[in-house]
């Protein structure tokens, strides 16, 4: 029925593609993962015999 919708099909289409983007993006960011904790032995400094 166009005479209902005065909008036309591609500002419908921008813009629910725009509200799908944003959704897409926040739910992205606002995930925030658990971080191994990092062991002090890594950044131990360590001698590498190289067999060259």
């Amino acid at each position: 029925m166009p005479q209902m919708a005065p909008i036309s099909w591609l500002t419908l289409f921008i813009a629910f593609s725009l509200i799908l983007l944003i959704f897409n993006v926040v739910n992205y960011y606002s995930f925030l993962p658990n971080s191994p904790e990092v062991s002090e032995k890594t950044f131990t400094q360590t001698s590498f015999n190289w067999k060259w």
